[in-house]
């Protein structure tokens, strides 16, 4: 009898041989159907084929920076994106954050490691962070959680998926401190096991958007040690 439940299809965007066909076996042990593009411009033509469940994104390809095709496939799709590279830099996870990827897993890896982080993130894309009812406003900051849009004096301010549930999650709680363990809960995954450092990241890169300054914020506070708080509503007006 075929299985009710097709299984996840994931773009593994990757050009090493040694690298693409031990982890393609490892994804399809564990129910997952690979589909490996080599180059840049193969990956955006499967891209837009397959429509693919996920897609795992190395960053150096032969004819071009994966960071194209996350920026790319960012511009029209919420596609979950994990980046898979050997860039281990905070700068170089600021930037991925910032285009837009979900996680970022760094060569070597172990595909334990890896099909959890997929897994979470999956499980993370289909269950969204808590948002408010309706129109929330603090200051000049107003989110709307119907239109997934976010404006700061009435200037519209492009975020990525988890910069919008991040902050959807802030607003929904505005005037109390949420604390490092729910927001990665709740934004990320109840299960999350890595590092809580992709928060500061979010945190920051939000902050950086809002026009916030996190030695005086006007928005997003930080209790340290413990969370952060928004402002609350009415915060900063006349």
């Amino acid at each position: 009898m075929a299985s009710e439940n097709p299984p996840r299809s994931i773009l593994f965007v990757e050009d090493e041989a040694a690298i693409f066909e031990p982890t393609s076996r490892a994804l399809r042990r564990n129910g997952f159907e690979p589909v490996v593009a080599r180059t840049v411009a193969e990956a955006l033509r499967l891209a837009e084929q397959m429509e693919p469940d996920l897609v795992l994104l190395d960053l150096t390809l032969p004819d071009g920076d994966g960071a194209d095709v996350c920026r790319t496939l960012r511009a029209s799709s919420n596609v979950p994106i994990v980046m898979l590279t050997a860039r281990g830099t905070e700068t170089d996870k600021v930037i991925g954050l910032e285009l837009g990827a979900d996680d970022y897993v760094v060569k070597p890896f172990s595909s334990r490691e890896l099909v959890s982080r997929i897994r979470a993130v999956l499980r993370r894309s289909q269950t969204p962070a808590a948002e408010p009812e309706g129109p929330i406003t603090v200051g000049e900051l107003t989110l709307d959680p119907a239109a997934r849009s976010v404006r700061v004096a009435g200037k519209q301010v492009r975020l990525t998926r988890k910069q919008f549930d991040l902050l959807a999650e802030l607003m929904a709680h505005a005037g109390h401190v949420v604390t490092r363990e729910d927001l990665m809960a709740r934004v990320w995954d109840v299960n999350w096991f890595g590092s809580t450092k992709t928060l500061d990241v979010h945190i920051r890169t939000l902050r950086q958007k809002l026009g916030d300054d996190g030695t005086n914020p006007r928005y997003i506070e930080t209790e340290r040690g413990v969370g952060f708080r928004l402002a609350a509503p009415g915060a900063g007006e006349p």
